[in-house]
């Protein structure tokens, strides 16, 4: 994916297992951030920053789905552990991860292996990716993903 280029519909179930799809919510401004796993220091971090952001980012009419290879019972469980606003994303086969580039080959202390490579999206309300950020850095990056948000919607 990249910054201009069309996002094809999709379609997920989310931690009540009810499916959100892209046609559903396109007309919004949507914040898609790819995380590598449940309840796990890094993860937990940005979970809980988008959570304390997110009337902000509400208010910017915009819409924030995380997504992650578990499934919606590990999600419904991270959400209760830890007071989770935002709407989680189960992507158990990986396809949505893959269409957006975030399922990468990793490498830890010598070892390679497939993974989610920490990345956010923001889609524009006609379905464009309007701006992205891989290999995320959690502190400080909701920061960033507000500032751009309000530049995009300001041609700032």
């Amino acid at each position: 994916m990249k910054v201009g280029g069309s996002v094809a519909d999709f379609c997920l179930p989310n931690q009540d297992e009810e499916e959100i799809c892209l046609r559903d919510i396109k007309g919004k401004w949507i914040i898609l951030y790819f995380y590598p796993k449940d309840n796990t220091p890094g993860c937990t971090t940005e979970a809980c920053d988008f959570t304390e952001a997110l009337d902000e980012f509400e208010k910017l009419d915009a819409v924030i789905l995380g997504v992650s290879p578990d499934s919606p019972k590990k999600h419904r469980d991270f959400i209760k552990q830890k007071s989770l606003k935002v709407t989680l994303l189960a992507d158990e086969a990986k396809e949505l991860a893959k269409a957006f580039g975030a399922w990468k080959l990793k490498k830890n202390y010598g070892k390679e292996y497939m993974g989610i490579n920490r990345s956010t999206f923001i889609i524009d309300p006609d379905g464009k990716i309007a701006a992205l950020w891989e290999g995320v850095k959690v502190k400080g990056h909701i920061d960033g993903v507000k500032e751009k948000l309000l530049a995009l919607q300001y041609k700032i």
